[in-house]
């Protein structure tokens, strides 16, 4: 049996680690032994152990026997974790969403006979499979999409709750945003150009600009336009705006203030929430339109983010044990996605688990 190494046990780690511990030999690795506990309490056949991304020795010794290492830790330990899974020569799937260019890691990869895919969550992450997919067989010539995890029932002031870390909601909230605008990168601030649009299954919706496009500013320059963004409830980003010129996120405050976000911010186990994703991929005769609406699972008490983004994961885990996908190197969703055989895999992988994805 395979033997997957995961890194991170929280909302969407407990997800991942329950559907791949079904057919593979799971062992789960967190810094937090209580998370680790209550996931193997229901399945005893996963493996755990506290441990340290940030002890080097004892981390590369635990993954020694690894096929494959499923990485989710919060993004600012991300790119050093990705740096040492890969100098420990192992493959790996990576959701940690760093800041930093883990494309700069590609020849490290090859030199160690890796395959990396990174941001393989749902956003960034499906859009960029089905962008890959797409830009194959036309001529793409504007890409967009919004993507928000909101709770169903909504509480001010914030009328949010983060199904994961709040550092990395932060993150995205204070990152200035990059988009393609006629074949040029064009930076603007994170929030700005909130506009209020009629979402199907939800209603009223807020998006606004955040650094959402990663690795296809790299990857897809040849599209002359691309943006993406982040919806909300109407005027949370207004309300985020005011703390940020408050100095609350600034290096004084920024302590205090998370951990007062992680109280207001937390998503209880029972509490109902959603999770929706709108793309647009255009060429001149050609216009494709994406739907996801998906919910907290009433069954397993699974947060939809949890699901959308840890069985995007996980689907990824399979392409490469199911050598679908084999190429030495960092890869972001995009070039996987340009192989038909992934795309065909990860749609059906999702389906099976009530996570589904319209188009027309």
């Amino acid at each position: 049996m395979k033997k997957i190494f995961q890194v991170g046990a929280g909302l969407v780690g407990k997800t991942m680690a329950l559907d791949l511990s079904k057919n593979y030999e799971l062992h789960l690795g967190d810094t937090n032994l209580d998370l680790l506990n209550e996931i193997k309490n229901e399945d005893q056949s996963i493996h755990i152990q506290k441990i340290d991304i940030q002890d080097k020795e004892n981390f590369c010794a635990w993954i020694a026997d690894a096929d494959i290492v499923l990485l989710a830790v919060p993004g600012f330990l991300g790119f050093e974790a990705l740096r040492l899974i890969i100098e420990c020569g192992k493959n790996v799937v990576d959701i940690s969403f760093s800041p930093e260019n883990v494309l700069s890691l590609n020849d490290l990869a090859i030199e160690n006979d890796v395959c990396a895919v990174v941001d393989a969550g749902v956003a960034p992450g499906i859009p960029n499979f089905l962008l890959g997919y797409w830009n194959e067989k036309i001529k793409v010539n504007s890409f967009d999409y919004m993507v928000g995890g909101l709770p169903k029932n909504p509480l001010p002031p914030y009328n949010y709750k983060a199904p994961f870390s709040p550092i990395d909601v932060i993150e995205e909230y204070t990152r200035p945003a990059r988009m393609m605008i006629n074949s040029e990168v064009e930076i603007k601030p994170a929030l700005s150009e909130i506009e209020e649009l009629e979402i199907d299954d939800v209603g009223i919706l807020e998006a606004f600009n955040t650094d959402g496009l990663r690795s296809l500013l790299t990857t897809m320059t040849h599209i002359p336009n691309m943006k993406e963004k982040t919806l909300r409830y109407p005027g949370h980003a207004k309300l985020i705006q005011l703390m940020i010129d408050d100095g609350l996120f600034n290096n004084k405050n920024f302590d205090n203030t998370i951990n007062r976000l992680f109280k207001d911010w937390k998503l209880k186990e029972d509490e109902p929430e959603f999770t929706i994703l709108d793309i647009n991929i255009f060429s001149d005769s050609k216009n494709i339109h994406y739907h996801l609406y998906d919910e907290t699972n009433d069954i397993s008490k699974s947060s939809s983010m949890a699901r959308t983004t840890g069985f995007t994961a996980t689907a990824t885990i399979n392409m490469l044990l199911n050598n679908l996908w084999s190429k030495k190197g960092v890869f972001p969703p995009e070039l996987v996605g340009k192989n038909e055989q992934c795309i065909d895999f990860l749609l059906s992988y999702l389906s099976s688990r009530n996570v589904t994805i319209s188009q027309n």
